[in-house]
């Protein structure tokens, strides 16, 4: 599948803590934005790729936008690890003629409180697994990460500037993208110190955003993409993982906590690459909670194991720094789309229109969620 293709439109509606649309009609915006900037009419799209998470059925989608007679539709389960994936099968559908051009997307409405599932007592206890955790306390992924990120301090000596140099680079690149949700709040170490606690040791500004918004992107063969309107973006690796003895959101027991999904995934990622961690120029890493960015770097191998935390030392993951990550400002002060946003992005950097661009961005990767069945993808620009 190496470089076959390529992400040819982007598109995002506005994004908000609320918006007047429905879910539905989020993703129709998204949607014909993406085929408006690839140039590509509704009537040829005949593959759709979501999250199973989405609550519009694909007949409706397709209705709506009128779409032709499709011949590939997929989903990708476990939220926030499921963005890469859905992008990637949608190429694989383009690259083995399952389809000639496929659409991916996500769309939420979680800026309500009642609209988030943990809200929910009788679903908070669902899988085998959460029923050794959950009724003791445990009951957010918030909770669940808490833990892994106490064991991280405990056993690599990772401490809060750690995660405050992750919560800070983010918030400065959102503070250059007018798009972002939090592009008009600063903050400072000392606002990221003084923020209440949600689970000990991760406080408010830990955390992603709950955010109402959808993004899509336009997928299609590489020779077909360089005709179209816009730079293509090279697929040029993409990878999954459900690694052995795994654990969603908690790996307590399994024999090593600390190595998640990130691990088998990048194994996979880089096997079917032609580049390694240090060929890549921008990373937009899934940042649900900021411990998630120092376990992904060391998962990807842009560091040794334990070395996450400090990679993000002297503006490490900034601008200008050793690996800038989340250029828009990612799920934690752009918004929190089940980390949609992030492949949007990542196609920004080779295409070359970031608002915080790195310039002469070759390799631009973007991660799904760490600490959930994952995926990958490794975009190209374009010769």
């Amino acid at each position: 599948m190496k470089d076959q293709t390529a992400v040819a439109g982007i598109g995002t509606t506005d994004f908000a803590k609320s918006l007047d649309d429905s879910e539905r009609v989020l993703a129709l915006k998204a949607l014909k934005a993406a085929l408006d900037d690839a140039g590509i009419r509704p009537g040829e799209v005949d593959g759709l790729s979501c999250y199973s998470m989405e609550a519009t059925e694909e007949i409706d989608i397709a209705r709506n936008m009128g779409f032709g007679d499709l011949t590939y539709f997929g989903k990708v389960p476990y939220g926030g690890g499921a963005g890469c994936g859905v992008v990637g099968q949608a190429a694989m559908a383009v690259a083995t003629g399952q389809c000639n051009v496929a659409v991916a997307w996500r769309s939420r409405k979680r800026g309500s409180r009642s609209s988030r599932p943990w809200a929910g007592v009788s679903s908070r206890v669902q899988g085998d697994q959460q029923r050794w955790s959950r009724p003791w306390g445990l009951l957010r992924p918030v909770d669940e990460i808490a833990m892994l990120t106490r064991r991280h301090m405990h056993r690599y000596g990772t401490t809060r500037d750690h995660l405050a140099n992750v919560a800070l680079a983010f918030r400065r690149h959102a503070n250059n993208n007018p798009a972002a949700v939090m592009g008009d709040r600063e903050m400072t170490r000392d606002d990221y110190m003084a923020a209440r606690w949600v689970s000990e040791p991760l406080c408010l500004f830990d955390n992603c955003l709950e955010t109402d918004g959808s993004c899509a992107v336009v997928v299609t063969s590489t020779e077909r993409a360089r005709d179209l309107r816009q730079p293509p973006a090279l697929l040029h690796s993409w990878a999954q993982s459900l690694p052995a003895q795994h654990q969603t959101m908690t790996n307590f027991f399994c024999d090593d906590p600390l190595r998640g999904p990130a691990w088998a995934c990048a194994e996979k990622l880089w096997s079917l690459s032609d580049v390694g961690p240090a060929d890549v120029d921008v990373a937009q890493l899934y940042d649900a909670f900021s411990p998630l960015v120092p376990l992904s770097l060391e998962g990807y191998g842009f560091c040794e194991r334990g070395e996450g935390g400090h990679f993000t030392d002297d503006g490490g993951i900034e601008l200008g720094g050793r690996l800038p990550t989340n250029t828009s400002g990612g799920g934690m002060s752009e918004a929190y789309l089940h980390g949609f946003n992030l492949i949007v992005e990542a196609v920004r950097q080779v295409r070359g229109t970031s608002t915080n661009q790195v310039e002469g961005a070759e390799f631009s990767l973007c991660t799904s969620g760490e600490g959930v069945p994952t995926g990958a993808l490794l975009f190209r620009r374009d010769r």
